[in-house]
């Protein structure tokens, strides 16, 4: 996991998967990886990753093309 960063981070799940999705639309490779606390699902986020070769690019799509 040294070769991905972080792109983005919300507390909702639906919207990591936007993001990744997004992402992948535009052939860049992605994951959402889970930081929820297992038990209630009150603490954590989730995160979006993206290899670092493809950061500004997908920081650029995450900017200009999603909104909630």
């Amino acid at each position: 996991m040294d070769n991905w960063v972080k792109v983005f981070e919300s507390g909702e799940q639906i919207r990591a998967e936007i993001v990744k999705g997004v992402l992948e639309e535009n052939e860049i490779r992605a994951v959402v990886l889970n930081k929820k606390e297992t038990v209630y699902q009150i603490f954590g986020t989730y995160e979006v990753l993206v290899l670092k070769e493809d950061l500004l690019h997908a920081t650029n799509i995450i900017q200009n093309e999603i909104t909630f």
